[in-house]
């Protein structure tokens, strides 16, 4: 049995503080393939009748991939961001390359020389109607930006997990070391004599892009707070949009990386094979293979023609590189809501025990001595606190780390704290 006081509003108080994670993850965690999970969930299929017998195949890809902080396949392996690419319809001038027709149920139809373009441009909605409200909104870089080389119509997404985001991602400590040129390949007169350029880590062109200065400037957006993030090497030139509140990056993929230049490698395609062993394959950006822009840019060519797999491979293994250097780093922040419970016990209170030990068979206090009653007085040890209901049901308890003296000549307060 315990003894009971009832709380007066007054002695209830609530209190709002802020926890900050310091958030890093390795460029090798990001290019890794045993720390990045694909999903292959896309099928399409093609009838392609330049080969010998003709054959009808498919191509398998997914929509997006995941950054694990170690291998996947462990039990203890955390998810720490998902990855995407997306591309914009209306008026872009990437999917209006395509030349793409609408037909009677707003189903867009693009070229058999694409890939997984609705998909893309799905993608892109998706993100479009979370954070900005509306799935046929675009966006910009600025924020507010309203010049057309603002617009961003073809975006590389980044969004982080909740336990890595918590609440939101802090203003002012995002940064992300990015390589915004290729490897050269041999028809650019560089390279190691590779003809490929698609997924080999690339030494050269390195930024950091942040949002240093995005405090004084935050946006509110349909998804909550936004910041412009900047190449640090330029300020002016803002590259991307970060939204705090949902722990999401988008980037310009025409501002990160060198879109105009040259691209050649193997990609996934419904079309391009030339012979069975390159079945579900096409080269890109090969003069020597028939079929092949020779002349194929990183955009809009490679971003219409390969499947999201392929763009995030590259992206993954080429642009963040695979070093043991930070990638991505930030601070999250995680909101703990306090109430405070103030526990007053005055010089006359709780100065007994209901422990059956506190008094002997003859209910007398063990702690006074015969004879002493008047000279010596009772104390209890308060070892816990607990908080009921109105209706006597327990709630809470709170352990003290270790046993209090009461007596009557003290009075005490007790702070319980309980953090949601």
């Amino acid at each position: 049995m315990a003894f009971f006081k009832t709380l007066d509003p007054t002695d209830i108080k609530t209190s709002t503080s802020y926890l900050n994670q310091l958030i890093d993850v390795l460029q090798e965690s990001v290019s890794g393939s045993d720390t990045r999970r694909d999903y292959k969930v896309f099928v399409t299929s093609s009838y392609n009748s330049r080969v010998s017998p003709a054959i009808t195949y498919s191509v398998t890809g997914g929509l997006f991939q995941t950054v694990y902080d170690q291998d996947y396949t462990l039990a203890t392996a955390n998810p720490v961001f998902d990855m995407t690419i997306g591309l914009y319809a209306s008026g872009s001038t990437t999917t209006g390359s395509t030349g793409y027709n609408v037909d009677n149920d707003g189903k867009l139809l693009f070229s058999e020389n694409t890939l997984m373009m609705r998909e893309k441009v799905a993608n892109y909605k998706e993100f479009a109607q979370m954070l900005l409200g509306d799935a046929e909104s675009q966006f910009s870089s600025p924020f507010t930006g309203g010049a057309t080389s603002d617009l961003i119509d073809e975006a590389i997404f980044i969004a982080f997990k909740r336990l890595f985001a918590r609440d939101k991602i802090k203003p002012e400590t995002y940064a992300m070391k990015f390589y915004t040129s290729a490897s050269k390949d041999v028809l650019e007169g560089g390279g190691s004599g590779s003809f490929t350029n698609l997924n080999v880590t690339s030494t050269s062109g390195s930024t950091i892009f942040s949002d240093v200065g995005a405090a004084s400037s935050i946006e509110i957006s349909y998804g909550g707070q936004v910041g412009n993030i900047l190449d640090t090497s330029l300020t002016s030139k803002k590259v991307g949009l970060i939204f705090y509140d949902a722990g999401i990056v988008v980037l310009d993929a025409k501002k990160v990386i060198s879109g105009s230049q040259h691209v050649s490698g193997v990609i996934s395609a419904v079309t391009g094979a030339m012979t069975p062993a390159l079945l579900n394959q096409t080269i890109i950006g090969r003069s020597s293979f028939p079929g092949s822009n020779a002349n194929a840019k990183f955009i809009p060519d490679f971003f219409v023609s390969g499947s999201i797999d392929d763009i995030v491979n590259h992206v993954a293994s080429c642009r963040v590189s695979s070093g043991s250097d930070t990638a991505i780093t930030f601070q999250n922040i995680t909101n703990i809501n306090s109430t405070l419970a103030f526990c007053r016990a005055t010089a006359d209170e709780f100065n007994f025990s209901t422990n059956p030990t506190f008094t002997d068979n003859q209910g007398r206090i063990r702690v006074i001595d015969v004879g002493e009653e008047t000279t010596q007085r009772s104390f209890a040890f308060v070892t816990s606190i607990g908080l009921y209901n109105a209706a006597g049901d327990l709630l809470a308890v709170a352990k003290l780390s270790r046993p209090v003296e009461k007596n009557d000549e003290r009075d005490l307060t007790f702070r319980v704290r309980l953090d949601f």
